[in-house]
């Protein structure tokens, strides 16, 4: 028999690996992205940005693709892939204190291999950090 975790408590194994990211919700968090740093890729759009609320402590990431990208299977395949991108790299490769907002590309997105959106996502965040 296992044992049942309450639905907020964290998944000791998949955090230990992996710190946890803070996912964006708001959308004035979205548009501000938007008007700081941009960064494009062949498979991901980069838009990033330093908060300046004072709390220097983990990364916030957002997702986004419009209807460009596809009808509702595309675009969630491609969010599946943009969130696994960015749960690999941006720990080793993100700052603490930034906000990324990943942004799929039409038919790009969601057929380019892995390896590749990870190349993309790494190359662009080091053109945005220098």
């Amino acid at each position: 028999m296992t044992a049942i975790r309450p639905p907020n408590a964290p998944d000791r194994a998949a955090s230990a690996a992996f710190p946890r990211l803070q996912v964006l919700t708001k959308r004035r968090d979205f548009i501000a992205a938007s008007h700081a740093l941009r960064q494009g890729t062949t498979g991901i759009h980069l838009q990033a940005r330093k908060r300046g609320d004072g709390d220097e402590t983990g990364i916030r990431v957002g997702f986004t693709c419009s209807k460009k990208v596809g009808n509702a299977v595309a675009r969630n395949r491609a969010k599946r892939r943009l969130r696994e991108v960015a749960r690999l790299v941006l720990p080793e490769h993100g700052r603490p204190g930034w906000d990324y907002v990943l942004v799929g590309r039409k038919e790009v997105t969601a057929t380019l291999s892995f390896t590749q959106l990870q190349s993309d996502l790494v190359r662009a965040l080091r053109r945005v950090h220098p």
